[in-house]
């Protein structure tokens, strides 16, 4: 089974020495989808795109697939 990771997301805000909260307020999205993303749950593309504009990245560069 294949499975989405964001641990790419968690790496890139530590070397930019943020927190989840800065995040949040950078991209505009909600605390439930932060939490979400904390849990490693499937969220929008919507939400990703967000992330992807506010940290100035592709999408690529903070998710990945995973095979359990």
């Amino acid at each position: 089974m294949v499975r989405i990771s964001y641990n790419k997301l968690w790496k890139m805000l530590i070397d930019k020495e943020m927190q989840k909260r800065d995040l949040q307020e950078m991209a505009g999205i909600s605390s439930a989808s932060i939490a979400k993303l904390g849990k490693g749950e499937n969220i929008t593309t919507d939400i990703l795109l967000k992330i992807c504009d506010s940290m100035n990245c592709d999408i690529n560069d903070i998710v990945e697939t995973k095979r359990d």
